[in-house]
């Protein structure tokens, strides 16, 4: 029996890097897992057997949040919800468009303002409840070309330590997850010839001289889940390696 047996977790982003370790975890654990990424997603295989999948336009940001209200009142509530979807776009802000600013801070925040509205409706009547946002390494200022998203991820941060305040009356715990230079398949694509680089680059700047799995941060957003992270709220928690 897993730490959360008996628990239903909501984890957006699901089929990205970082999304099927969140996954595979949580269930692992015994939760009830619904993962949610984009409508029509081809993908959804990769989630294994026994998880629900929920398709949903974090771009859409009322239909979201009536999706997952909707959701909440048919399976008696959300308990655990994971702030994991996120886009990034990388080059100089002044080539950003409004339209383009506006989009990477509706999906990597606002759809994390509406979502934990929906879920905190059950959260609050059972008095219990762990919201969990993904942050970013890149608050640390040391990154260029990412403006939009660096905002983005700051705004999850102030909604971390504003919603920790006014929720924890409730016995609900809000905290982020600030991953480091997480391992990915898109990070090898992008660099290309330059991945060896880019990896002795991230290594010689870390601390701890190996480089972050996603299992490291689902590892870590476990912890936040259960109880042993019970009197944890409005905390950032960098898993970078000592970045």
């Amino acid at each position: 029996m897993g730490i959360l047996t008996d628990k239903t977790v909501l984890i957006t982003g699901a089929l990205g890097t970082i999304g099927t370790a969140l996954v595979a975890r949580y269930a692992e654990e015994g939760a009830k897992v619904i993962a949610s990424d984009r409508p029509g997603a081809q993908d959804v295989n990769k989630l294994g057997q026994g998880i629900h999948y929920l398709g949903i336009d974090l771009n859409d940001l009322s239909g979201a949040e009536r999706a997952v209200s909707e959701l909440a009142d048919t399976v008696g509530g959300i308990d655990i919800l994971v702030n994991n979807a996120a886009f990034v776009v990388n080059k100089p802000h002044e080539e950003f468009s409004i339209d383009e600013y506006e989009e990477e801070i509706r999906v990597n925040s606002s759809a994390a303002f509406v979502l934990s509205r929906a879920c905190s409706v059950h959260m609050k009547s059972k008095k219990y409840g762990k919201i969990v946002n993904l942050t970013s390494l890149t608050l640390t200022g040391h990154w260029e070309g990412f403006v939009p998203y660096i905002a983005s991820k700051g705004a999850m941060f102030g909604l971390v330590k504003g919603m920790a305040r006014e929720l924890g009356h409730h016995g609900i715990n809000v905290n982020g997850i600030s991953p480091g230079a997480v391992v990915s398949d898109a990070e090898w694509r992008h660099f290309g010839e330059k991945r060896e680089a880019y990896h002795q680059w991230i290594l010689e700047r870390q601390s701890l001289k190996r480089r972050i799995e996603p299992i490291d941060i689902a590892n870590l957003a476990i912890f936040l889940s259960s109880s042993q992270a019970d009197l944890i709220s409005g905390q950032n928690i960098h898993c970078d390696g000592g970045w």
